[in-house]
C-alpha cells in the first residue's frame, strides 16, 4: 500500500531508535540519525538495550513499551535480525517500523545507509511505501496447562535437538487430523518467513501481502512429506509423540527458544495485530529478490 492524495499521510514528530543488538559499531549511525531528526524539532529516544552497550551519546534513553506508547515512528539500524526483534515487541503499538542496513541489502532493511538523509527526506514528506505483514503466536501447553510461547515475524520452527535423531509429531489443521511425520522438524512461516528458513527447505515464496501460512518438513524420513499452504486464519496443532524420547525445541525467528517434551502441544495462528513497515517510494519486492536471490536480469528493455 502505498501512500497517495487520498490517504491521510502520516506526521512524524517523536523517534525511537533501536541498533543491532550487541553491537557499539552502529554508534556512528545513531549519532547521525539524532542530528537529524533534532534539527527538525523531533525528540529523538534510544532503546534502552541499544544504549546499554553504546554509551557515548546524549539521546535520551526510553523502554521498548516505551518506544511503542511515545514514538510516530521506530527506526531499526542494522540488519533483517533487528527488526524481525523489534516486531515482535512493538507488534501491539500500531507504530510504523523503517530499517536501515549498514551491511548487506536486507529483505524488510532495505533503506542504504549510504543515501539515508536523502530517503528520510523523502519519508517525512509523506513519499514513502507502507505495507502491512502480520505475525504468528503461539502457545506451548504441557500436561493441559499453559508453558509458554511468544510471537513470530518469520516462522514458528519444532525441531530436534539431539544429534542425528529425528522427532515424530501430529499436524492438527483447525482440529481435523493433517499427518504424523518423521522428520528433523517442521517450520511454520508466514509470507514474510518464506524467504528465511523455510525457502532453504525447499518451500515457496509467499507475495508478502497473502493471507496464508506455509507448513515446511525439515528432512522428512517420507518424501511425500511436501510443503503446504494454508489459510492465515487458520489454528495449527501440533503434539510432539510420546513414543520417542528425542528432545525437540521449538524456536521463534530462529531468536528465542523453548525445550520441548512428549506430549508437548504447541498451538499456531495468526496475531491479531499487524506490523507496519516502511520503504522508499520506489520500492520494488521483486527487485529485492532478484538482488538477494541472483535471479537473472530482463532480457530485454
Amino acid at each position: 500500500m502505498s501512500t497517495t492524495d487520498t490517504q491521510q499521510k502520516r506526521s512524524f514528530s517523536s523517534i525511537g531508535l533501536i541498533g543491532k543488538y550487541a553491537d557499539p559499531s552502529v554508534g556512528d549511525a545513531l549519532v547521525s540519525l539524532h542530528e537529524y531528526f533534532t534539527e527538525r524539532g523531533c525528540d529523538v529516544f534510544l532503546d534502552e538495550s541499544t544504549a546499554a552497550v553504546f554509551t557515548d551519546h546524549e539521546i535520551e534513553i526510553a523502554t521498548r513499551t516505551q518506544l511503542g506508547e511515545q514514538c510516530d515512528l521506530i527506526i531499526i539500524v542494522g540488519g533483517d535480525g533487528t527488526l524481525l526483534s523489534a516486531a515482535r515487541t512493538l507488534v501491539g503499538f500500531g507504530v510504523p517500523l523503517l530499517g536501515i542496513n549498514l551491511g548487506h541489502l536486507g529483505f524488510l532493511v532495505d533503506l542504504c545507509a549510504i543515501d539515508v538523509h536523502k530517503a528520510l527526506d523523502e519519508i517525512m514528506a509523506g513519499e514513502y511505501t507502507e505495507e502491512n505483514r502480520f505475525l504468528i503466536i503461539s502457545e506451548i501447553e504441557r500436561d493441559g496447562a499453559y508453558f509458554g510461547g511468544g510471537n513470530a515475524f518469520n516462522d514458528v520452527v519444532i525441531h530436534k535437538s539431539d544429534v542425528a535423531r529425528m522427532i515424530e509429531i501430529e499436524t492438527y489443521i483447525d482440529k481435523k487430523f493433517m499427518h504424523s511425520m518423521h522428520a528433523d522438524g517442521l517450520i511454520i512461516s508466514t509470507p514474510t518467513g518464506s524467504t528465511a528458513y523455510s525457502l532453504s527447505g525447499g518451500g515457496p515464496i509467499l507475495y508478502p501481502s497473502l493471507n496464508v501460512m506455509e507448513l515446511v518438513p525439515i528432512c522428512p524420513h517420507t518424501m511425500s512429506n511436501r510443503p503446504v499452504v494454508i489459510s492465515g486464519e487458520s489454528e495449527i496443532d501440533i503434539i510432539v509423540s510420546d513414543r520417542f524420547s528425542t528432545q525437540a525445541q521449538v524456536t521463534y525467528d530462529g531468536q528465542i527458544n523453548f525445550n520441548l517434551l512428549p506430549g508437548d502441544q504447541v498451538k499456531i495462528m495468526r496475531h491479531p495485530k499487524h506490523i507496519t513497515i516502511l520503504h522508499p517510494k520506489d520500492y520494488d519486492y521483486f527487485e529485492i529478490l532478484r538482488a538477494k536471490l541472483r535471479w537473472g536480469e530482463k532480457l530485454r528493455n
